[in-house]
């Protein structure tokens, strides 16, 4: 058996915690520094309005084929080995961006981006395996949290960079600290390496069965796939009404943008509560929240003070109860199977990234339809069809998640 299979017998040190959670954050954020540099990409690269949307939506794509075809491989092969050959596709793709001129060459690269992306998913359960079994929600949460500073920094600080030089400079950047990140974590990183039980094939043909057989996997997924969703709407939209409405610049944006960091600070106190046995109330108190938010924004009308205070408020509530929701439903799915985290994890965040693709696509389409007003709605339905569906979970038969299933045979809770 691999010995860091059994490295969960001691917690797991401060100083690897730390690492691991600010690699995450710097890896994720590269699949959102082009969200708020979408106007001068595409006056650079010459494409049109109606197509600058592929710059985000292809970088998600790719980051959703590497969940479900690169991060299974965490299962088979050496994690250490693993993360540094696809940071270093992150590295080149990172590269070519900044100094991409067509819009061919920088729509691949921002495929590759999210391709090798997909590490931070390959850290996160890392992770997992170097916790004693008690601590392993505090570790899921204080990881996270970087993941998501990460996550929420990355449009201000693209917005900064790309005011301060140009937004070349941004992947630039990017790409100097991965290589960095590329070598630090070859070096300290203990190494894992798994007891391939399966072939790559059969590890593949394998994330259908693992998808049918695990009610709680399916059940998550759809919970963190709507919050998400809203959470996309709402960040691919208020910077239009941010300009449109209250004119505000770049620069402006980018201020706002901090605000939601704030949201952040719900990550590592979810994992505290969820290893308390408090997991069920609080997915069903985010769901609450986040409808809460978008019932916030809702109600802002016009360019005042208060309208504004208003949608700092929502900001914040909405990436707590995203934040929150998602730790919480990492450390059910890491509960399930030791042999199998890199799969389920796969599945659970292809899931709910396809959830936050639709999110980005309906914001555009549902504010040039019906303005702020028709956007906020759907933000506030949204959430509470996941509370009914929440509910549900009784009915069903589902328990609360805190067995470790076969891989083969992942039987119903």
């Amino acid at each position: 058996m691999d010995t860091k299979e059994t490295a969960g017998s001691k917690p797991i040190s401060g100083w690897i915690l730390f690492l691991l959670a600010a690699a995450c954050g710097l890896i994720v954020a590269n699949l959102y520094y082009s969200q708020t540099l979408v106007g001068p990409i595409s006056a650079a690269t010459g494409l049109t309005s109606e197509a600058s949307g592929l710059i985000v939506t292809l970088t998600q794509i790719g980051y959703v084929l590497g969940l479900l075809f690169i991060v299974p491989l965490s299962d088979i092969m050496e994690n250490r080995r693993l993360v540094a050959i696809f940071l270093i596709v992150a590295f080149f793709a990172l590269a070519t961006a900044s100094f991409a001129t067509s819009a061919p060459l920088f729509l691949a690269a921002s495929m590759l981006i999210g391709l090798g992306s997909v590490v931070a998913q390959i850290l996160v359960p890392y992770a997992t395996y170097l916790a004693s079994g008690p601590h392993q929600g505090r570790v899921v949460g204080n990881v996270m949290s970087g993941l998501l500073l990460g996550i929420m920094f990355a449009r201000p600080v693209a917005s900064f960079i790309a005011g301060l030089w140009k937004w070349q400079a941004v992947f630039a950047l990017s790409a100097a600290a991965i290589a960095l990140l590329t070598i630090l974590l070859y070096r300290v990183l203990p190494e894992r390496k798994p007891e391939p039980a399966l072939s790559y094939e059969t590890l593949i043909v394998s994330l259908g069965s693992l998808w049918k057989q695990t009610p709680i996997l399916r059940r998550r997924a759809v919970y963190q796939a709507c919050l998400f969703g809203v959470f996309s709407l709402f960040w691919t939209v208020v910077p239009l009404y941010l300009a449109d409405e209250f004119g505000m610049t770049q620069q402006g944006i980018a201020w706002f943008a901090l605000a939601g960091v704030g949201g952040a600070i719900a990550a590592p106190i979810a994992g505290r509560l969820a290893d308390k046995g408090w997991t069920r109330f609080l997915t069903g108190l985010a769901m609450i929240v986040a409808a809460s938010s978008c019932t916030l924004a809702y109600l802002v009308h016009g360019h005042s003070a208060v309208s504004f205070v208003l949608l700092v408020l929502a900001a914040i509530l909405l990436d707590m109860a995203v934040s929150g929701n998602l730790v919480l439903g990492q450390r059910v799915v890491y509960s399930l199977s030791n042999e199998a985290k890199g799969r389920l994890n796969g599945l659970f965040m292809a899931v709910f990234f396809i959830g936050g693709a639709v999110g980005s696509s309906l914001g555009g389409w549902s504010y040039t339809r019906g303005g702020w007003s028709f956007t906020s709605l759907i933000g506030i339905i949204v959430p509470l069809l996941a509370l009914i569906y929440f509910f549900t979970e009784n009915r069903a038969g589902i328990k609360r998640a805190s067995v470790s299933p076969p891989v083969e045979s992942s039987p119903r809770e």
